[in-house]
């Protein structure tokens, strides 16, 4: 998420934008909480009361419709007894940049005697200062999550009081959040993965039309190199272009094709050094230097690259749509599916991660839990809150009911994903390391001409040290096709 200007009552300053979220979920740095701790007596100070703006609402019947199929929320009924109420709601995002802002102005609507106070905390700030905020009597009532920060929040997240059939019916990742009792803190709102984005003026250029969209990466070779252009033995023009942090990415959905997981049997160890892994590495390198369709010379960024019209195919997820429409406008493109290594259905097509829903603080008072959980129950049930996620996020809607919504596939990038989407895969909120060893390995191989063997192994080596005092578990396990793996 972006966040654009929004006024809040207590503005924290401004959000770093981010793409896909590789954050360590440690909680590091006394110095730094020390001087969040300061920062947490202002923000309380803005005002987390249970009184709100003082209008009291008498109003049962709203004449309103109950939503939602399984989930269901009827909003003809008094949430705190018609009493006011305020509550806070923490994010990083702001109005179009977090769906849960227009949904908060809309339940305000409804119940005239409710008041949500957004406050808005910069990204670098929010994992420090929140959890310090729900540690005491006086933090938010609900909570933007990101999933790679599970480990900091759950211990401040109440459970949802929401029957979790309903949720796994209605919401098709619900059950990779559930914990050893069934219960949830959070699931996913949307979810999204990788995806090949082409220029289309430099393919009609080529030749190429939409019967010659690639399924397999054997065809995604032979269009690669009618995309590739060079002048006097320099490449001018690379055909796909993966250089910068597009690896790290590509790799698990590569090895995935394969029916390699990420992590070990038990979940808790990575699994980088074997060899699917070095032959997608060799298939990647045979690429640039068989194939000639793309060069580690070529610029240090693929996304630059492809906004510049020098690159005609990427592999990216959904946030490239936000980035090209604020930096690269003019760019005519379009989106695939990422190929596979064959015309049969893999273990999986590749992995995916989730937005959150809003996470419940379990210290604030009683009756700030039961807005909070009310809320909540009206976004679950709420198609409007989906639909916003999916244009504020461009991102795969979770709700069920919504994945065939022709609306929504109107979209290039949820038609792409659209086919596939009980075949993708989650590990869990893994360790940064997973990514940022393997962005390492790709560096020693391609610009430093380390050997493939070396460097999984260096690789290998540094993820279980950055593990070992780790406390993640993968949830491949949980995947529908588990045990088709190899």
């Amino acid at each position: 998420m972006k966040p654009l200007s929004y006024a809040v009552a207590c503005p924290l300053g401004q959000m770093k934008a981010y793409e896909d979220v590789r954050r360590d979920m440690r909680f590091k740095k006394s110095i730094a909480a020390a001087v969040a701790a300061m920062s947490i007596v202002g923000l309380a100070a803005c005002g987390s009361g249970t009184t709100g703006s003082g209008t009291t609402d008498t109003k049962v019947d709203k004449g309103l419709d109950v939503m939602g199929k399984t989930i269901t929320y009827d909003p003809n009924h008094l949430v705190n007894d018609g009493k006011p109420i305020q509550i806070e709601y923490w994010s990083w995002g702001s109005k179009g940049t977090d769906p849960v802002y227009k949904m908060i102005e809309s339940y305000m609507k409804i119940y005239p005697n409710v008041t949500i106070k957004t406050v808005n905390v910069s990204w670098d700030d929010y994992w420090t200062k929140l959890p310090l905020a729900l540690k005491g009597k006086n933090g938010p009532a609900v909570f933007n999550i990101h999933n790679s920060y599970d480990a900091l929040i759950r211990p401040y997240a109440a459970d949802y009081d929401i029957d979790t059939k309903a949720l796994e019916t209605d919401y098709s990742t619900a059950s990779v959040h559930e914990d050893e009792n069934g219960k949830v803190k959070y699931v996913d709102s949307v979810i999204n993965t990788g995806n090949i984005y082409y220029n289309k003026t430099l393919w009609k250029e080529a030749g190429l039309t939409d019967a010659d969209i690639p399924t397999t990466w054997d065809e995604f070779i032979q269009v690669a190199q009618k995309l590739t252009k060079t002048d006097g033995g320099k490449m001018t023009q690379a055909g796909f272009n993966f250089n910068g942090d597009a690896y790290s990415a590509i790799y698990q959905g590569l090895n995935y094709q394969k029916g390699e997981l990420l992590f070990s049997s038990d979940g808790k160890k990575a699994n980088y050094d074997n060899d699917v892994t070095k032959e997608n590495m060799q298939f990647l390198k045979d690429l640039y230097d068989k194939y000639k369709v793309g060069s580690v010379d070529f610029g240090n960024d693929y996304t630059q690259s492809f906004g510049n019209g020098q690159s005609a195919m990427i592999y990216a997820w959904g946030h490239m749509e936000g980035t090209l429409k604020e930096k690269y406008p003019d760019i005519d493109y379009g989106v695939f599916a990422t190929p596979t290594f064959s015309e049969d259905t893999p273990f999986a097509y590749d992995r995916y991660n989730g937005e959150s829903t809003p996470g419940i603080n379990k210290n604030q008072t009683k009756e700030q839990r039961a807005v909070a959980q009310d809320f909540i129950k009206y976004l679950l049930a709420n198609d409007d809150y989906i639909r916003e996620a999916v244009d504020e996020l461009n991102s795969f809607p979770a709700k069920v009911t919504l994945q065939k919504d022709e609306d929504i596939l109107a979209k290039p990038i949820m038609a792409a994903i659209q086919p596939r989407v009980d075949r993708l895969i989650w590990p869990g909120p893994a360790p940064s390391t997973v990514e940022s060893s393997g962005t390492t390995a790709f560096q020693n191989v391609f610009q430093n001409g380390m050997s493939i063997d070396k460097a999984l192994k260096e690789a290998q080596t540094q993820m279980d040290t950055d593990m070992k005092s780790s406390d993640f578990t993968s949830m491949e396990s949980k995947y529908t096709y588990f045990d088709e793996h190899k």
